[in-house]
């Protein structure tokens, strides 16, 4: 099971995007959409400092980190939960991951496993610490219950060479279909292989024998 399109546009739009390596409230060092090192490669503490020379590059790293986070996020989603999901229940259980990493021991994961939804989607705001992520648990409770995705573009913050964030204001700001041409790049074109149609083969198989029949 993987995240809709849509859930993948909310979870971008939660994190936001910081194109170079940034200290969270935490003082972990931190890249991209929300990428630590506990997620695996790059570690952000061994990147350079500041924002890129180039800031479209910087924004597609960003996303090509988040794509490869994601299967992470999402096999702990599916370890930690036993029963079946709808897709928005499942995008707002990843969302949830994504951020706090405690899917596997929160208590709206045992509601959940029991059977009891209710108690499940009450029980996202039972991770409310800092208070201004509240904002952010009462979209994911609403998407759990109600499939009600948030929209909106996808804020690019600056970040300074001490790993501060700029949130006073986005310095650009993607729309949707931006974001999910980067998030689901396009495959390199197959060539195509010629059309032998079989006139085309019959003509080429006389050419031949006439050629042979004169050696």
């Amino acid at each position: 099971m993987h995240m809709t399109d849509r859930g993948l546009l909310a979870l971008a739009r939660h994190e936001g995007v910081v194109p170079g390596p940034y200290r969270d409230s935490t003082g972990t060092w931190t890249f991209g959409i929300g990428h630590t090192a506990a997620a695996g490669p790059p570690d952000p503490a061994e990147m350079p400092r500041g924002m890129p020379d180039d800031l479209d590059a910087g924004i597609q790293e960003a996303f090509r980190v988040f794509r490869t986070d994601l299967a992470r996020y999402e096999a702990a989603v599916l370890r930690a939960v036993t029963v079946p999901l709808e897709a928005h229940e499942f995008d707002a259980l990843v969302s949830f991951r994504y951020n706090t990493g405690g899917i596997s021991r929160a208590a709206l994961t045992r509601h959940l496993n029991a059977g009891n939804r209710v108690a499940a989607t009450d029980a996202f705001l039972n991770w409310r610490k800092p208070a201004s992520i509240i904002p952010r648990r009462e979209a994911e409770r609403d998407l759990f219950r109600h499939g009600r995705y948030p929209g909106g573009t996808i804020p690019v913050w600056s970040v300074d060479r001490a790993g501060r964030v700029d949130f006073s204001r986005p310095i650009r700001r993607l729309t949707e279909n931006e974001a999910l041409k980067l998030l689901r790049p396009a495959k390199p074109a197959i060539p195509a292989t010629p059309n032998l149609s079989t006139g085309w083969l019959a003509r080429l198989i006389a050419l031949f024998s006439t050629l042979i029949r004169r050696s």
